[in-house]
């Protein structure tokens, strides 16, 4: 949308649109007259951020209108098949729980029809005895419903083979593919970072670029085992968010959080630390364990450039040695 972000005291259609668009998924800015992006809306706003796992600014930007519409999709309102650009949406989510608790590998619940979900779509077809076509449609909704009424399945099967693979790798930093990326302000901090990372022997990729989609498909291009995000915050806070939605949650990228804010909260500067299970677009779009850090304030990040370079060295060396919770 063209007017984002809006904000308090914002005014005209787009608000409109946003505040029908949150009363359909339950956050009801009860505002009158419409139009108007009063307290109400922000309250509203912010609700649905933290639902959904982004940042609760009260601001709607580019990833919360995204999330707005992908959160009016339900399953069974649109047929689902593999196309470019790929389809976004609730329903996509839905169908990749569905998916992935039936035993078919459709990756991670992201709500983004992939490769992935479309080899488990087929799969799921050819097993249940359907036109194998790789579209979800009336007859593999059917199937979905009587199939996933079976009782014991919960499990996905998603989060099942990425900790198989984190158990089958190197417990050791030499040869792994790591990506530090940051949006603006610290290039300095990665490049510290970086250089402990390449004496260690691992394989490192810096990215400076603002647009985390941009950064995901780098990332991705790269085959990263790895992904660490930094961003600069104004409070004398840290967070280590990883990957988390409903259905699904990132066991790596969990411990690395954990691994981080233990070593953040070391720092002098740093008044508290956190970690928590977000669905930020760069948490969302990579295809490996990721953490995105958000570190300031900038003066105290310049201070101590070297501290904080050394706590996410000695962070991922750990991570690598027991990338899941003991």
């Amino acid at each position: 949308m063209d007017a984002l972000p809006l904000g308090p005291g914002a005014q005209g259609d787009a608000v409109r649109d946003l505040q029908q668009r949150l009363t359909a998924t339950g956050f009801d800015p009860s505002v009158e007259p419409r139009g108007t992006f009063s307290a109400g809306t922000e309250r509203a706003v912010r609700e649905f951020q933290r639902q959904r796992g982004l940042l609760e600014t009260g601001v709607c930007d580019l990833a919360t209108w995204a999330a707005l519409v992908e959160a009016g999709y339900h399953l069974g309102d649109r047929l689902l098949y593999l196309k470019s650009p790929m389809v976004r949406g609730d329903d996509v989510a839905e169908l990749q729980r569905l998916l992935g608790t039936l035993g078919f590998d459709a990756g991670r619940v992201d709500g983004i029809l992939g490769p992935h979900t479309e080899r488990a779509l087929y799969d799921f077809q050819r097993n249940a005895g359907l036109t194998t076509d790789g579209v979800c449609g009336r007859e593999v909704l059917l199937s979905l419903e009587r199939l996933g009424q079976s009782p014991g399945r919960a499990t996905n099967v998603a989060g099942v083979r990425e900790r198989e693979l984190l158990r089958s790798l190197p417990p050791i930093l030499a040869g792994r593919r790591i990506v530090i990326g940051e949006a603006g302000g610290l290039d300095a901090l990665v490049r510290a970072i970086n250089r402990g990372l390449e004496d260690a022997g691992a394989i490192v990729a810096g990215l400076h670029h603002p647009h985390p989609s941009v950064q995901a498909v780098e990332a991705n291009d790269f085959q990263a085992d790895l992904y660490v995000g930094l961003v600069l915050s104004d409070d004398p806070d840290c967070e280590a968010s990883y990957y988390a939605t409903e259905g699904f949650e990132s066991a790596g990228g969990r411990r690395l959080a954990e691994l981080l804010t233990e070593r953040f909260g070391r720092i002098p500067g740093v008044d508290t630390v956190s970690g928590r299970g977000r669905s930020l677009p760069i948490l969302r779009e990579t295809r490996m364990p990721a953490v995105v850090c958000a570190v300031g304030p900038a003066a105290v990040v310049v201070e101590r450039t070297a501290e904080f370079a050394d706590a996410i060295h000695d962070a991922l060396k750990q991570w690598c040695a027991s990338p899941l919770e003991p």
